[in-house]
């Protein structure tokens, strides 16, 4: 069959669930099948691709239907300016996120040398994005998962950084390995009562312990704000990302463990997404 009778036959089904983005999901899923660039693809629709392929894709596109993310179906994502892997084990990177990035990099535009940690590190997007960006800086990656330790550790070594970083396989309340300038975190923050009402695509397939954020959706945002509070240098860096409804709660929290608030910023859909205090 063609390319693009086949693409048509996919765009078809995905237009059933997948109403926004159906043409570019089945143009990403035939890159994936055919092991080729979405140039390649829209340059040679004429081109007769075989039956074992035919079934990669739509096995692809069936998937996808079904609401599976396309990042997890292609395993990366683009985030900040670099390509990131991903697995079914992290958390896919998410635009917003990269208020953290542009933040932080505003906030160090002078500095030379930082000692960086980020807990919860997931794929590494959030920590690696930073060591790109400033190469004299060093940083340290904690997470539970053991997989998201190795899908950092993997693009690390894609973005060439990997000997200016360390990971370690902790919870973040039994880490005591340094002190640091800058602390970053996106922690769970989801109230495990609201996780339920999450798009299908993200509470189906994405990590549960990457998104519940206990009972009132600040558990995890706790203990990282009390153990950053032990782990962070006098007039460091805390940078959190926090849930459209927080603000005011995790404020309070951070001002009891001797946190200055120096802002708190809005994402691209205006809703509060990440404060940036100073250890005093």
């Amino acid at each position: 069959m063609k390319i693009q009778n086949l693409l048509k036959e996919g765009q078809q089904k995905l237009k059933k669930t997948i109403n926004d983005s159906y043409q570019l999901d089945s143009e990403i899923l035939m890159s994936k099948a055919l092991h080729k660039k979405r140039k390649f693809i829209l340059l040679n629709l004429e081109k007769e691709i075989d039956k074992g392929k035919s079934n990669i894709y739509m096995n692809l596109v069936n998937q996808r239907s079904q609401g599976k993310p396309i990042a997890y179906l292609i395993g990366k994502k683009d985030f900040w300016k670099y390509e990131f892997n991903v697995s079914k084990d992290v958390l896919i990177p998410r635009p917003d996120t990269e208020l953290i990035i542009e933040k932080i990099l505003d906030l160090t535009k002078h500095k030379s040398r930082l000692n960086i940690l980020d807990i919860g590190v997931g794929s590494g997007c959030i920590l690696l994005s930073i060591l790109r960006e400033k190469p004299y800086f060093n940083g340290t990656g904690v997470d539970l998962s053991k997989k998201c330790l190795d899908i950092s550790k993997i693009n690390a070594l894609k973005l060439g950084i990997k000997n200016r970083v360390k990971f370690f396989k902790s919870d973040i309340d039994n880490f005591n390995y340094g002190k640091y300038d800058l602390i970053i975190s996106n922690p769970p923050y989801i109230n495990k009562s609201k996780l339920k009402y999450l798009d299908k695509n993200v509470v189906c397939y994405e990590p549960i312990m990457a998104l519940d954020g206990g009972l009132d959706g600040l558990s995890e945002i706790r203990k990282v704000i009390n153990k950053s509070s032990e782990l962070i240098k006098n007039k460091g860096i805390l940078v959190l990302e926090i849930a459209f409804d927080q603000k005011n709660k995790v404020k309070k929290l951070l001002k009891d463990r001797g946190f200055y608030i120096n802002g708190v910023f809005k994402d691209l859909a205006k809703n509060d997404r990440c404060i940036i205090c100073t250890k005093i």
